[in-house]
């Protein structure tokens, strides 16, 4: 099949199966994403550069890319919590073949919802740091972990089935050589999750609280006190999908804020073009670079150091593009959604408020700068920090006085 042929099949299959207007209630929007996804999966449209041997359509790199375009153009719903872009590339490489088998597809298929749970109040940036502990109770089959801590900054964990997280197995000053990376049941006696309300007024991140939560040792990805390798795994395939997903999506909210710029009489003025055309510029290179990270992830099976140059170039992007509709906007920039005069239903205030976040998430821009002139530019290491810290995912001394990104 030709990658012409296999996007006109995708893009007639994502039009005939459309699943439809978000509905607006929670409970109701979460059935119908769940349905949606599982009409993905059972019809071989799912996981495209997943193992085909989970459920997955293992898509050679242009069609992975072809993959991600008509996913956005046909405005379908994205995936369900954190798991599928962090947590299962972790699985598949450190995982068992048991641990792989029970949960890679129903993790695909929308059945189990993961969510993440790395940061902690007192353990941002700095996760070394991090004080949950997981106490080891008893030997053999029946051997288990009992769990007590607090994470915070938790996307998707108030609809989570499973918890993936990192807790400290070793002595409390053991920071990286001492954490293991344990799968909680989030349905679990112990595991409360609270949601957190942020700027605009929804509760995008959750905080979660574990009180003598018992977890199988069978539940540990990887062997005990080795759960910091597994860290950069996990957080490069957390960028390099976003890469290409945020490359498609932006595409869509470009045109659409060119539009905006026309409805309010705005592409006359030059200066106006000219921001224009750099945000082409820059959607245009999203794209490339995605594409790059896409490629290297087939060629070496891992993102690598380069993964936080297209996280940095993303975050502050949307940021800047936000910003700018803001501008557009003028006075109407200050109506939230809920005001009748609001633009477009008050999305870019909504829009603008959310992004203030981004160069926080996944870590923080000022990571990514370290990370980049460390590790791919080859640029002295800080000598203040000391070198153990370097082993796991990179942080500026600034960063050590964060709270943790959101998730």
């Amino acid at each position: 099949m030709t990658d012409a042929r296999f996007r006109t099949e995708l893009r007639a299959f994502l039009t005939d199966h459309h699943p439809g207007r978000r509905p607006k209630d929670r409970a109701e929007r979460l059935t119908w994403q769940k349905k949606w996804l599982a009409t993905l999966y059972d019809a071989g449209y799912a996981g495209p550069g997943w193992p085909r041997e989970y459920g997955g359509m293992d898509l050679p790199f242009d069609r992975q890319v072809v993959y991600q375009e008509e996913y956005a153009r046909a405005r379908v719903p994205g995936p369900l919590g954190t798991g599928l872009g962090i947590a299962a590339p972790t699985l598949v490489k450190y995982g068992t073949p048991e641990q792989r088998e029970r949960f890679l597809r129903p993790m695909l298929r929308g059945d189990s919802v993961w969510a993440q749970g790395y940061s902690e109040p007192e353990a941002g940036s700095d996760l070394p740091a991090l004080r949950t502990t997981a106490r080891r109770e008893g030997d053999g089959p029946e051997a288990v972990y009992v769990v007590n801590g607090q994470k915070v900054w938790n996307s998707s964990a108030d609809i989570a089935d499973i918890l993936f997280t990192l807790v400290r197995t070793g002595p409390p000053d053991s920071r990286q050589d001492g954490i293991s990376y344990l799968l909680i049941d989030a349905h679990a006696p112990g595991v409360t999750v609270r949601p957190l309300r942020d700027l605009t007024g929804d509760a995008h991140f959750c905080e979660i609280f574990l009180d003598d939560v018992r977890v199988p040792v069978a539940d540990r990805i990887g062997e005990e006190n080795g759960g910091w390798p597994l860290v950069r795994t996990s957080l490069g395939h957390e960028r390099a999908a976003g890469a290409m997903n945020q490359a498609a999506l932006y595409r869509r909210v470009l045109d659409e804020l060119i539009e905006l710029a026309r409805e309010r009489g705005a592409t006359a003025d030059p200066l106006v073009r000219d921001r224009l055309a750099d945000f082409e510029i820059r959607v245009r290179i999203m794209r490339l670079t995605g594409m790059r990270t896409i490629a290297d992830i087939m060629a070496k099976g891992e993102p690598g150091p380069a993964s936080s140059t297209s996280r940095l170039f993303i975050v502050t992007f949307e940021q800047e593009l936000h910003e700018f509709a803001m501008e557009l906007l003028g006075a109407y920039g200050i109506l939230d959604r809920r005001d009748p005069h609001a633009v477009q239903r008050g999305r870019w205030v909504w829009g603008f408020l959310r992004t203030r976040a981004s160069t926080i998430g996944a870590g923080t821009a000022e990571i990514q700068r370290n990370t980049i002139a460390e590790q791919v530019l080859g640029l002295p290491r800080d000598p203040a920090m000391p070198t153990a810290d370097r082993s796991g995912p990179d942080r500026t001394r600034a960063d050590r006085t964060r709270a943790e990104r959101p998730r």
